[in-house]
């Protein structure tokens, strides 16, 4: 992880919704800290600069804020978004220090090409770890270059940089390499589980109009007979 971004942040004093309303229409973010026993803090950051160090920090961005003067370490806990204009309506942070273990979720990041006719399963996005607050991997990366069907890659055999201590079941399935199924079993399978459901699917309107077609000779046949 990269040194934290050190962004300067301004006390928040109005609440509500009118409050919120008017510090996003100047292109800023509301935010809390909270954590070490203290009262949550209540600020207010710069909307697009913010948004730019925790696209760089990934998940678990940490950030250096400058409150009053004073510098604080923020590890970004919750980031919510709207989900229409997609921009950031509002965070928490927990407060840590320098040298303090935390414990995050990291990422994996699956590279490479396995060998043909395989599926590459991705069973955990994340894994659960303990790091320094100041040393947190942004993410793990996986590679599945050339592996073949049957291959398993579990919490274990993740690359851990120094100091990160691995806090999830050491078996726990990260990556699975199966068999890759054919179109045709796919749409055999789904037919299956669809029967099993009692879901049923009306006749496409083609065959419809062709059936219909096909019962309208043997009525005209019916009413000559009559005739006769």
């Amino acid at each position: 992880m990269s040194a934290p971004e050190k962004i300067t942040a301004e006390p928040r004093t109005e609440f509500g919704k009118g409050a919120a309303r008017r510090i996003r229409r100047e292109d800023k973010i509301p935010a809390v800290i909270y954590g070490h026993g203290n009262e949550p803090v209540h600020v207010i950051l710069p909307g697009h600069q913010t948004m730019m160090a925790l696209k760089h920090g990934g998940a678990n961005a940490l950030l250096a804020l400058d409150i009053d003067g004073g510098e604080q370490l923020a590890l970004t806990k919750d980031i919510q978004v709207d989900p229409i204009r997609r921009v950031i309506e509002h965070l928490d942070f927990v407060a840590v220090k320098r040298g303090e273990k935390v414990t995050v979720d990291v990422p994996i990041h699956v590279v490479g090409d396995a060998a043909a006719e395989t599926l590459v399963v991705t069973e955990n996005a994340v894994v659960s770890v303990e790091a320094e607050a100041t040393h947190i991997p942004e993410f793990f990366e996986v590679s599945v270059e050339g592996a073949e069907i049957g291959t398993q890659i579990h919490a274990k055999d993740l690359d851990l940089p120094s100091g990160t201590t691995l806090l999830a079941d050491e078996e726990l399935l990260i990556v699975n390499v199966t068999q890759q199924i054919s179109a045709e079993a796919l749409e055999a399978e789904l037919e299956e589980a669809e029967a099993e459901a009692g879901i049923e699917h009306d006749a496409p309107e083609a065959e419809t109009e062709a059936a219909e077609g096909d019962e309208a000779p043997a009525e005209d046949a019916a009413e000559g007979t009559d005739s006769e």
